[in-house]
């Protein structure tokens, strides 16, 4: 299964004590795919190291090279076509043009803007992290 997370959703799945740890776990044996495209790296880098700094985005950074040395389940994805598909918040469609180019089954995220993909004919559908979890990894 291929999902993008979207940076609030990458911000928790990467807290402390975190329940959606899940999420992480998954990651890190190779369960999940998961689809990145340039853009949505660096909103992750600016984000992460905003709130938490750089010593944080260091670990995730390593934690994301790992898992992809390891399982080879990062998908780095070169979206060639701008879809304009989330219109509440334009920063949100580099989240949505990489998991429409990665043909990815869902965007994990709890921001409302994607709920602009539901019924829009595109295959990525938004999903919170914990309905992820409980629909996708409960039990895993």
């Amino acid at each position: 299964m291929i999902v993008v997370l979207d940076t609030n959703a990458l911000f928790q799945v990467f807290g402390v004590a975190s329940p959606l740890a899940a999420i992480r776990e998954a990651l890190r044996h190779g369960r999940l795919r998961l689809a990145v495209s340039t853009s949505v790296l660096l909103e992750y880098e600016e984000v992460i190291r905003r709130y938490s700094g750089s010593a944080r985005w260091e670990d995730v950074w390593r934690f994301l090279t790992a898992i992809d040395v390891l399982h080879g389940t990062i998908h780095h994805i070169g979206p060639r076509y701008r879809f304009h598909t989330i219109t509440g918040d334009p920063d949100d469609d580099a989240f949505a043009d990489c998991a429409i180019a990665a043909n990815a089954d869902f965007i994990i995220t709890s921001d409302h803007h994607f709920k602009a993909l539901i019924g829009s004919g595109y295959r990525p559908q938004p999903i919170t992290p914990e309905d992820f979890i409980w629909l996708h990894l409960a039990g895993v």
